[in-house]
Order: structure tokens, then sequence, then C-alpha cells
């Protein structure tokens, strides 16, 4: 008889004292006797990680990372001795093991090392003796044998780490909150929690800021397939399932996700050649830096422009590496701006109506929102707004798409279009990314799974446009309402009130885009318009590409390389 393996894990919040302790343990042991088997990964209680930090401290200002390493995990084999504990003060038998003793071998990167593989035989045994097993999250052992710590979000990712390797039918995720939320409750209070999400619009909430878990740990899900149910920690709500593509019918938009420290960081007139982004690059990644929205706008006289957003406290070190860049280029000037906040919609259904891009444009406009710079991916459109305004934009546009509603009407822009995706023959990008992932010799390994290469694209720019709300909003609708999908979409930040504004269509579609711009733009007299119309649009797709560094910097590398 095969008995499904249920893995559940447990945060800090959720075994802080004695009390929690004991119902955690209530929730393992009657899924136990529901017939399962049971993994519990447990993180450390509440605030220890951070009152051994402080302590460690107030000895050193500057502790070497493995004996952090050495320290921290100590709050995780204290959780899951109480907790083993507490089970078995509830009649059933349990058994706590350390990373170590689990099997989760490491590499050496101490503070944030990766996993590399996961013996499973202890696990199953004691499994197979009739045992819950608590397992102690966010800790692993190298080769050497030296304790190491997964970082951020590092219990989430052992508990998806174990339930791949386990085969787990289902990895519940207990937390503070009810489950996953069309945006954060906290500050639009019509927010809706949301019964399912799919990995790659819940990849995207979180590497944006939204969401309860960390990249990493979904990136595990989605790479082995396994189902996270987001659940509450102190009710019995039902959650949020985490689980492959929803069906034709999700909405277009399902969440939104606002970051609010957000910086520019502008390299302007730098040479326009090949390797010059990737030099970028490369001063920002020996940095670890993480850098999120980038544009760069169509060069003029040989020269070009760079924008790209950080973390305000990382401008710092951004604009130390940007003026290292602009010396090796031998050109270039460095500029910044902060106080801005980054708003981005994700939603599997954009995939598919033209509509998308206008109506948050317009939920702005009305709201009297200035776009301060846009990019845009497959499922996400990003916004850089200022920060004063970024409340009133995450309002106006969650009550735009209506995502109060349990079933959110399409935009009023636009209309639906059959998935393009659906239409192309050949193997699908699933059965792509499960081949590379059964040839990986490492677990956490990056996965790029293709490499797509459009060569029927165009570009159009609308040059010299009022930089004001509104008026992205009357672009878009004007291409929307004419049927036309657009691709990429991108304005860097605007000089002197004014900014250019690019955006890649199908080209058979170039013509009857080009006759809606000059009808629309006909009142605008300041602007012109300039198109491409052979453009190539090269994407790289995966996973990892979001929680590895240095992938911009290897891409741009590679097409250095080849002039």
């Amino acid at each position: 008889m095969i008995v499904s393996i249920v893995v559940q894990k447990f945060g800090g919040t959720s075994v802080a004292d004695a009390q929690r302790i004991m119902a955690a343990a209530r929730r393992i042991v009657a899924t136990k006797r529901q017939g399962h088997q049971v993994v519990a990964v447990v993180s450390a209680r509440g605030e220890k990680t951070d009152e051994l930090v402080d302590l460690a401290k107030s000895i050193s200002a500057h502790p070497r990372p493995r004996e952090m390493d050495m320290l921290l995990s100590t709050g995780e084999q204290e959780s899951v001795a109480l907790v083993a504990m507490a089970v078995h003060e509830l009649g059933e038998d349990a058994v706590s093991l350390t990373g170590a003793q689990i099997g989760i071998l490491t590499d050496s990167t101490f503070t944030k090392a990766r996993i590399r593989k996961i013996t499973t035989e202890r696990i199953r045994a004691a499994l197979e003796a009739g045992k819950i097993v608590i397992a102690a999250g966010f800790q692993g052992v190298d080769e050497d044998s030296n304790i190491t710590t997964l970082g951020r979000g590092g219990s989430d990712t052992t508990a998806t780490a174990l339930a791949a390797v386990l085969e787990a039918d289902v990895c519940e995720i207990y937390t503070d909150v009810e489950g996953i939320f069309t945006t954060d409750p906290r500050a639009v209070k019509k927010a809706r929690k949301m019964d399912r999400i799919s990995y790659d619009e819940m990849l995207e909430l979180t590497s944006l800021g939204g969401g309860k878990m960390h990249s990493r740990s979904i990136e595990f899900a989605k790479k082995y397939r396994v189902p996270l149910l987001v659940r509450p920690s102190f009710s019995d709500g039902e959650g949020t399932l985490i689980a492959p593509q929803l069906d034709a019918e999700a909405p277009v938009v399902s969440g939104i996700a606002l970051v609010k420290k957000e910086a520019i960081v502008h390299l302007r007139n730098i040479p326009d050649r090949p390797g010059v982004l990737a030099i970028v690059f490369h001063c920002m990644a020996s940095r670890r830096i993480p850098i999120d929205m980038v544009i760069q706008d169509i060069a003029e006289g040989g020269v070009a422009n760079v924008s790209f957003t950080v973390p305000q406290d990382d401008l710092a070190d951004t604009l130390t590496a940007a003026n290292e860049a602009a010396e090796r280029l031998g050109a270039g000037d460095v500029g910044s701006s902060t106080n801005l906040a980054k708003l981005s919609v994700v939603g599997a259904g954009m995939r598919t109506h033209t509509g998308v891009a206008a109506h948050l444009f317009q939920s702005l406009a009305e709201a009297n929102v200035s776009i301060r710079m846009i990019t845009t991916s497959e499922i996400k459109i990003s916004v850089l707004v200022n920060r004063d305004q970024s409340q009133e934009a995450l309002e106006a546009v969650h009550s735009g798409f209506s995502l109060h509603l349990d079933q959110s009407p399409q935009p009023r822009i636009g209309f639906k279009q059959i998935d393009p995706e659906r239409q192309r023959a050949g193997v699908s990008r699933d059965e792509l990314e499960q081949d590379v992932v059964r040839r990986l010799q490492s677990m956490e390994d990056i996965v790029v799974s293709d490499v797509q290469l459009d060569t029927a694209q165009s570009r159009i720019t609308v040059k010299n446009v009022a930089d004001r709300p509104g008026v992205a909003a009357e672009v878009f609708k004007a291409v929307a309402e004419g049927g036309v999908m657009v691709d990429m979409i991108v304005q860097n930040v605007g000089q002197e009130q004014r900014a250019d504004l690019s955006f890649t269509v199908p080209r058979p579609d170039l013509e009857r885009c080009l006759l809606l711009m000059r009808e629309l733009l006909e009142p605008w007299p300041e602007t012109s318009l300039h198109y491409d119309k052979d453009i190539a649009l090269l994407a790289v797709i995966g996973i990892g590409l979001r929680s590895h560094t240095g992938v911009g910097e290897k891409m741009f590398t590679a097409l250095a390389e080849s002039g």
C-alpha cells in the first residue's frame, strides 16, 4: 500500500512559545492520524535568530560567516527538539533531525548556501517505522562537514526541497497570514485572498516583494512540480494553492506588488558598441547588487543612455560600481534619483489580452499618478512612480482591475486573443524545463530551458512625448482597441518634462499600428514617430534567473563576445 507523504513547514511565529509549539504539534499529529507520513520542517522560534545575530555583534563587529552559521543553526536545533517533545506528549513517536542528520549537502557559501543534493535514507527509514520526522529548516552541511545556512527564506527552501526529493503529495507552508492575497491587505483593505495561483505568477510576486515566501522556494516547487499550500497557522483556513498554470479562464491580472524603497541609477552618454553592458553588469555582479528594471534608450550619434533600478539601501554601492564602469569605458556620466516606488501587475492572462497595459496606465492616469519608467515581461508590467504617490497608485490599480471581486471582469480596453503559446507545435516549454531538471548535477542549479529568438518583431518609438499622467494610457488604448498585441514596452526616465516611449509589435501589425499612432499624434506636434521594421527579440527562459546573481552579466558577455 502506497502511503502519501505530507511536508509541513512551521515558521518562527508558529513555534514562538510553548502554547504555539503545542498547537503546531497538534496539526502535525492530526495529519499523521489521517493516514499520512509526515515530515515537519521547523524554523527557529520567534525572534531567536535576531537575538543570536545581536549577541554575535555585541562580541564582534565582523563575525566570520562560518561561525555565524554555526551559531544561527542552533535556533532550529532548539525548535525541532521542542516540537518533537510536544508530539511525544500527544502520543505519537517523532524524531528530530538537524540538516546534517537529514543529509542536506550544500556548497560552502556560508550564510547563503545552496543545496547540492539530499539523501533520503534516514528520513524514509524513520517514516517507514511510523515516526514523524521533525526536520531543522534553514541549514545543511558542506563536503567538509561544516554547518551551513541557506539564507533568507531558508526554511521554506528546506521544506520544498524535501518535498521534491521525497515526492510528497503536498508541501504545506504554515504562516501568520490567511494565504496569498491580490496585494498586501495591510495596504489595501479590499485585497482578496486567492484560492490558487500559478508558479510563474507567484515567482513574479515574490521577486517583486509581494507574498510571504522567498523566490528560491517557489523555484524549487516549480522545478520539481511540488504543490505548495500556504495556510494560516492560527485558524483552519484553506489557504492558497501554488500549483501549475491556471486554466484558460484565469484573470488577466492576479496580483499587484509594491516596493517602496527604490532608486534609479543613470549611465548617460556611454559608447554604443558591443561589450558595454557586459562591463556595466560585471561591475554590478561583482558587488552582488540586485538590479531590477533595466532600460537602454535607442542610441543616437554613437552614444546611449542606460538606466536601472536598485533597492535604495544599495544605492551607495551601486554608484561606486557605476563610476567604476564609466572609468573602464572611458566615458559616461553617472546620476541617480531616489524617493521612488515600483508598482507591478502580474497575471498569466495578460499573454492573451491586448488591453492590460492600457488599462493599467488608464487607472494611474485617473489617479493623476505620473509614470517615471516602464518595463514589461511576459506576465508582468512594472512602472516606477514617485513614492509619495505609491499608495494612491496601488489603490487605483487594485480597484481598476476589480481585484476585490471573486471573478474580476476583463479589462474594459482591448480584447482577448488566442494564446500564441498554444498554437506552437513541437516540444512544450514545460517538457524542455523537465528535461533540463533531470540532468542537473546540483539541486539548485539554474535551469535555462530555452533561448527564444523572435525575428518577426518591429519596434515603434514615440519621441518627445509630454511626461504627464495619461499619455501612456492614450498611446496604448489606441493600440489595444486597434487589436494589436504589444510585447515589450520601454519608457526611460524623462528629462525636462519630455520622454521617449518604445514598444514592439508583431511585424505583420506594423503598418496598422503606425496608422493608429499617426492619428493619435496629430494633435501633439512636438512628438515624432519612428520605427524599425526588422527587430529581433531574444529571450532567456528558465528557473533561477531571479535568485542567481550574474545572469545579466553572463548574457551580455555572451552577446559582446559575439560582436
